[in-house]
């Protein structure tokens, strides 16, 4: 008894004279990801009753330390990064994007990119006129109440006279009649997605310098898809359109990036004949031509060709792409969506084998892309807890949470530099804010990681204790640890902190004994839960037991940790996600940026 609790608190590998069978699963190892549950034994009526460890109580204990001499993946400090879809032209949601509120919860993420694309990226023309009554997509004032489309204009000529950083205080009927225009197009948008039948949308110049504007005022850097689907008869790209777009945008010093596409691997679908990833490499080289003869973007970035998921003919389709432009691309994208949103059900959001369904394409995509180009980035752009546009009270509750802190410590620790998320705010139920401004879940989890996580990963040495293991079984790993040194941004911590996230899909709690370069050091916890009856389905969280919510329309609220004695084991709640930052561990790969 009394020399496994000194090994319990040690850390060190059990010695020969260990009880045989008391140890149940005792292996360290190098892992990026700690995995660990407890099976269940309904059904087997040959098991035996083992005796249990003192001190144990039933419960498994889990030894954790972490490499703290180098770190394994270092990613980009832009590596949660957002998206906005272009049906915000359509909805009208794009003529409120210089809301204060809007602005504070997006600078929050900062730095970050915000990429402009989404299934209506390649309906999409530029039109150089400034008027935005007379320019605009979607109904229009004698559709509405006139004095909306009025109110509009006003609010454009109050912006036209601040310097610098635009915002607008938007009246509250101004908004109320907003969502009432919304929620009109949010049934056109959706018959639109399940039809895959787009029509045509219009940007004008002006609502290019309201989404530039959103972006340089929140300190994110734009990401500008364009429209590909323009072509010659002899199906090469046609660019006129871009190019006035680009011209424009020069003329404005717009620092933007650019893209090209979206999903070109089902333009058959969209237009009847397909494009080819070699005629895409071609229309990339073209584009990367029109950049270099354009002073400002000369040296812009060109990402790309942000195909879908990669089943065999995509990776045909990213092998023809890369062959012909692997070298003009500055990182190669794809994108992911988890479940269908017309048939989620909130139990799909627990189950490994979903969150696991990602490592594959990691593989596939990793495979290509050093096959041609070796050490090129790759991003995972457009992710989505759901496709077609998500479902009410599951992929913008709290579940859907565990499939998105899982996705971010899953590519951080493969090596993916950035991972772009769909969406920030848009018409279906993916998004980060709500159409009353309000922060929903997802948007809470990506604020503390934003704060707390650090783009260097580190490994994690793990070891457990497992009472009546079964041999041969498979064990799910429903207990996801990940590690990351504290981010430099974070002047409450000195450097060379540490930070943990975990992710706990077990219905019991679990217990996490720090050992080795952590041992009896005080944790800062950040344990966030839902917020109210809901529970799982719940849009409000709570943060260490306070539920969070802005102060005012320019003010986040203070993320305060609980701060935990040295040396105290961490008791992991049942179905939460929770950060620990493991202070003054002195980590030599967390000294230096």
């Amino acid at each position: 008894s009394e020399l496994i609790r000194g090994f319990l608190l040690s850390g060190m590998p059990c010695p020969s004279s260990c009880p045989p069978g008391l140890l149940a699963l005792m292996a360290p190892g190098l892992a990026l990801m700690a995995t660990f549950s407890l099976p269940s034994q309904a059904g087997d009526r040959r098991a035996l009753p083992v005796e249990k460890p003192p001190g144990v109580k039933g419960r498994t204990l889990i030894l954790l330390d972490v490499n703290t001499k180098s770190p394994v993946r270092i990613i980009s400090e832009n590596f949660l990064s957002l998206q906005l879809d272009p049906s915000i032209i359509h909805d009208g949601w794009l003529d409120f994007l210089s809301s204060r509120r809007l602005v504070t919860l997006a600078r929050g993420l900062a730095p970050a990119f915000l990429r402009f694309a989404g299934k209506r990226t390649d309906f999409l023309q530029f039109h150089n006129v400034k008027n935005p009554a007379k320019s605009r997509g979607g109904p229009g004032p004698d559709y509405y109440l006139k004095n909306y489309e009025d109110d509009i204009v006003r609010s454009d000529i109050a912006l036209d006279k601040q310097k610098g950083c635009k915002i607008a205080q938007h009246p509250d009927i101004m908004l109320e009649l907003q969502r009432e225009k919304a929620a009109q197009m949010h049934l056109v948008l959706l018959k639109e997605q399940f039809s895959n039948t787009y029509s045509n949308l219009t940007l004008t110049a002006r609502s290019l310098d309201k989404l530039y504007n959103f972006a340089d005022c929140s300190g994110l850097h734009l990401i500008f898809a364009l429209n590909a689907l323009r072509r010659n008869p002899n199906n090469s790209w046609n660019s006129s359109n871009a190019l006035s777009l680009l011209k424009y945008s020069a003329s404005k010093k717009y620092n933007i990036s650019w893209e090209l596409g979206n999903e070109p691997n089902n333009y058959r679908t969209l237009m009847g004949r397909s494009v080819n990833g070699s005629q895409l490499g071609k229309d990339y080289t073209q584009l990367r031509s029109l950049l270099q003869l354009i002073r400002t973007y000369s040296r812009a970035h060109l990402y790309g060709p942000n195909i879908g998921r990669p089943r065999k003919n995509v990776v045909a389709f990213l092998e023809g792409f890369m062959k012909v432009a692997g070298g003009t691309v500055d990182a190669v994208t794809w994108q992911h969506y988890y479940i269908d949103g017309r048939v989620a059900k909130v139990t799909d959001f627990l189950k490994t084998r979903l969150l696991d369904t990602l490592s594959d394409q990691i593989r596939k995509i990793q495979k290509v892309v050093n096959t041609y180009t070796p050490g090129k980035k790759i991003w995972l752009e457009g992710v989505g807890v759901t496709s077609a546009g998500g479902m009410n009270n599951l992929s913008d509750s709290y579940a859907a949470g565990f499939l998105w802190l899982n996705t971010l410590g899953l590519l951080a620790s493969q090596g993916i530099d950035v991972v772009v998320r769909h969406s920030f705010l848009d018409h279906g139920h993916n998004h980060l804010v709500d159409q009353n401004f309000n922060p929903l879940p997802d948007y809470w989890l990506s604020l503390l990681y934003k704060r707390l996580i650090g783009p260097k990963v580190l490994a994690i040495h793990v070891a457990g204790l497992q009472r009546k293991p079964w041999p041969g079984r498979v064990i799910r790993d429903k207990l996801r640890i990940y590690a990351h040194c504290t981010s430099y941004h974070n002047h409450n911590y000195v450097r060379g902190s540490i930070t943990l996230y975990i992710i706990n899909l077990h219905r019991s709690r679990k217990k996490i004994k720090l050992a080795g370069t952590l041992r009896d050091k005080i944790v800062h916890q950040y344990l966030l839960q839902p917020y109210g009856k809901d529970g799982l389905h719940s849009k409000s969280v709570q943060l260490n037991g306070q539920p969070l919510a802005m102060v005012d329309d320019g003010t986040l609220p203070e993320l305060k940790p609980r701060p935990l004695r040295a040396g105290r084991t961490l008791v992991i709640p049942p179905l939460t996600m929770s950060f620990y930052v493991v202070k003054n561990v002195n980590a030599l790969a967390c000294r230096y940026r």
